[in-house]
């Protein structure tokens, strides 16, 4: 079920002509910098079908922009985002790409800067929600409009009971969880979807478990 209520089907307050093309686009834009925790310092935006052929009427290059910029779907300055991205030394680069893609609203996003890179790919699926369906390579399915953490993790036996162990303690419910891997034994990530922001003490001790890497969250 992808709608919960009529507010989803009628979409966000936004800035833009389209909550697919613009209120999606900033939220997917604005994931991206969460995750990667900080302002990159490039951006190379790649669009695919839809997104592919109409970025520019319907604004979904100012919009992905903007999300980087952390604004929200509402923000004004988002009309103006790939001009003040120029201003704070933002290097912006366009791809329209020709490939097909399970979805039609299709974004992949690569920021980096000196200290690293991320790369992210996301899909706007109507009224303004969105899902990431792959990061850094791995596999995922990411609303982006729960809080959530992403647990980077050796792929061990007890790794994931370890973490839900430490989220039951804390009463932390969780909505939606999963778990992809590129190789059997290697990195895998969990993405948890839960219904309430989560301490960054309860983060803390997740990181310190055995066989966790990395612990990112995204509030909502």
């Amino acid at each position: 079920m992808k709608y919960k209520s009529v507010f989803d089907i009628i979409g966000p307050v936004m800035i833009g002509p389209s909550s697919s093309h613009t209120a999606g686009a900033a939220r997917i834009g604005r994931v991206a910098r969460s995750l990667f925790g900080r302002e990159p310092k490039w951006a190379n935006i790649s669009f695919y079908g839809s997104f592919a052929k109409t970025y520019k009427g319907h604004g979904t290059d100012v919009a992905v922009v903007g999300g980087l910029l952390d604004f929200d779907t509402f923000d004004e300055r988002i009309i103006n985002s790939i001009d003040i991205a120029t201003k704070k030394g933002i290097k912006i680069n366009f791809i329209e790409e020709e490939a097909l893609t399970d979805h039609p609203n299709t974004a992949k996003i690569i920021i980096g800067d000196d200290q690293g890179e991320l790369e992210l790919v996301g899909i706007s699926i109507g009224g303004g929600k969105i899902e990431i369906t792959e990061l850094n390579g791995f596999e995922l399915k990411l609303s982006g409009h729960h809080p959530a953490i992403l647990v980077v993790h050796n792929d061990r036996f007890g790794a994931i009971a370890s973490v839900s162990n430490v989220l039951a303690k804390y009463q932390i419910n969780i909505g939606h969880m999963e778990v992809s891997r590129k190789e059997k034994g290697m990195l895998a990530l969990m993405t948890i979807e839960v219904d309430q922001n989560i301490d960054d003490q309860i983060l803390k001790e997740i990181e310190n478990l055995e066989n966790i890497v990395k612990v990112t969250k995204i509030v909502d």
